[in-house]
């Protein structure tokens, strides 16, 4: 317990002084506020944002620019919550962006604001912010339990990349939870029709989880729940800027002990323990059964062209978006939890372009083996990953998120002591279950399976 606390202390050291170290250059390099004439550091993503977009898009241009500089994860994360916290306790009528009568009466009654105000005001509130923070630095404690998360996206052969990730092991420094419960959060999005759903997934959904009033009491519930908010919210702007993509999504949320997954279309999570796998997410195929009754009753049809399509079009059945095809193409996401033992390795979040090409059986010896070679150094596995997809004949855009929960060196030597026979495997515990929500005519319900009858359903389809 003592090496443990200081490691930890270590950790906690390591950032203070990284932090200080950044504060004093970015005074350094900005010794005052912003005039109004002066140009933004960072061009905002949208020129005008409705009001429950602001805290989505402020938090993203906000991580993003620091992070940018050299800002570590964790500083980008606290320093990101203080600033838009203090922008949103403004009076935001003062950035209320006029519209003529035309403009009013297509967009309805919403108000909008002006980002690039926004942006300037948020700006000048870091720059205090962080003045304040090189006198007396808060303390910013990182995850007490173990995480290592390696990323790699590549856009393949196709003419565009539409897949977006969200890699966030600093959500409580993001949304300002000092209760002392880890909480971390990973997400793939696969865009279909454009980039515009899967950006915007990818600024909101977490954002979507952190204030929804279920997240301290029912996480599960909050992560499924805010997959249809986030459609909400981006449909309303489908309408008014004619936007027509969608995205398929799949996103974890760790809490304490608990791993949440939920998810729509056909990107999918599986989980690694002690070198088995199992897979978390039922994909939304049209063929399905289940989701073709449910398009059937609406009035829609499945037809198959090249493969099956909800009425001859998209090849999911679920997704954020795709406003032309609503409301056969649902945005009621999919859930499971699953209590966590102790003894997974790792988790792969993934797109549809990686698990088309490679059998769920083939990840745990291709991370073991890109392990043996780099002498357990899991940095850039999911290089090996995205690569292996690519030569197994994916021509998709394909992104790789791999989540360990131990440390890959020590996954490498219980694997190789596995392989002498020298090590023994714990078995599935009756503890490890699956709550799978339903959602069967968009009826919320909860069915409980065993993890392993889980795993052999799935694997059947």
């Amino acid at each position: 317990m003592a090496s443990v606390s200081r490691k930890k202390t270590g950790c906690m050291s390591k950032e203070a002084d990284e932090a200080s170290r950044f504060l004093y250059l970015f005074l350094q390099e900005f010794p005052g506020p912003l005039d109004p004439e002066d140009p933004l550091p960072q061009t905002p993503q949208n020129s005008l944002l409705s009001q429950d977009e602001v805290l989505g898009e402020m938090s993203e241009v906000a991580v993003r620019l620091l992070q940018n500089r050299d800002a570590t994860p964790l500083l980008a994360a606290a320093l990101a919550y203080a600033s838009v916290k203090s922008l949103l306790q403004a009076d935001l009528s003062d950035f209320i962006k006029k519209q003529d009568s035309k403009e009013r009466e297509e967009e309805d009654e919403t108000t909008f604001l002006d980002a690039a105000a926004l942006q300037y005001s948020w700006w000048n509130k870091l720059w205090e912010i962080c003045g304040v923070w090189q006198k007396q630095l808060p303390l910013l404690n990182p995850q007490k339990c173990y995480l290592l998360v390696s990323i790699h996206a590549i856009r393949n052969t196709r003419r565009k990349m539409e897949d977006r990730h969200v890699s966030l092991p600093e959500f409580n420094h993001l949304f300002g939870f000092t209760d002392g419960l880890d909480r971390a959060y990973f997400a793939v999005f696969d865009g279909h029709g454009g980039l515009d759903a899967a950006n915007y997934a990818a600024t909101h959904l977490h954002i979507n989880v952190g204030r929804h009033e279920e997240l301290l009491a029912n996480p599960a519930e909050a992560l499924r729940g805010s997959f249809q908010r986030t459609d909400n919210m981006f449909l309303r702007r489908a309408r008014r800027e004619r936007l027509r993509s969608g995205t398929t999504g799949v996103s974890a949320l760790i809490v304490g002990k608990w791993l949440h997954v939920a998810w729509l279309g056909d990107s999918q999570i599986m989980l690694v323990r002690q070198g088995k796998t199992l897979m978390l997410v039922d994909p939304h195929k049209p063929e399905r059964e289940d989701e073709r009754k449910r398009i059937e009753a609406l009035g829609g049809c499945i037809t198959y062209m090249g493969c099956w399509r909800v009425n001859g079009t998209l090849a999911v059945s679920r997704a954020i978006g795709d406003i032309d095809q609503k409301p056969y193409i649902s945005a009621v996401a999919d859930g499971a939890s699953f209590r966590l033992m102790g003894c997974e390795d790792y988790l792969v979040l993934a797109c549809d372009g990686f698990f088309d090409s490679v059998k769920t059986w083939m990840v745990a010896e291709l991370v073991l083996e890109y392990l043996r070679e780099n002498g357990g150094d899991g940095a850039r596995t999911a290089e090996r990953l995205v690569a292996a997809a690519k030569e197994g004949g994916s021509s998709d855009n394909i992104t790789v998120m791999v989540v360990f929960f131990r440390d890959p060196q020590t996954i490498l030597v219980e694997s190789l002591a596995a392989a002498a026979g020298s090590y023994r495997t714990v078995g599935h515990s009756e503890d490890s279950l699956f709550n799978f929500f339903s959602s069967k005519e968009e009826e919320q319900g909860t069915n409980h399976m065993n993890i392993e009858e889980n795993h052999d359903k799935i694997e059947e389809k």
